[in-house]
């Protein structure tokens, strides 16, 4: 079971992007089609939930699917003057 959970991580894709790579990294983590994850952002954006806002804070929590700290980490991580090492 442990292994199970070590292999499934919540990472934005390396493959499967047209901007950041997080629709593919949602959809490769609930096994889902990315297009299906895109068209459901686009809808919330248009329905008044802020879709562009959700997919802006996934992109800073999420680490790449090449890398260990998120995006956000490493802005934190270097404002804190502590060494950016992946």
């Amino acid at each position: 079971m442990n292994e199970n959970y070590q292999s499934k991580r919540f990472r934005r894709s390396g493959t499967d992007r047209y901007l950041a790579g997080v629709c593919g990294g949602i959809a490769e983590f609930l096994k889902v089609d990315s297009t299906l994850v895109r068209l459901v952002l686009v809808v919330l954006t248009f329905f008044g939930f802020s879709g562009v806002f959700v997919y802006i804070l996934a992109w800073l929590v999420m680490p790449a699917a090449n890398e260990q700290r998120s995006l956000l980490e490493q802005i934190i991580r270097n404002f804190q003057g502590k060494p950016s090492e992946n």
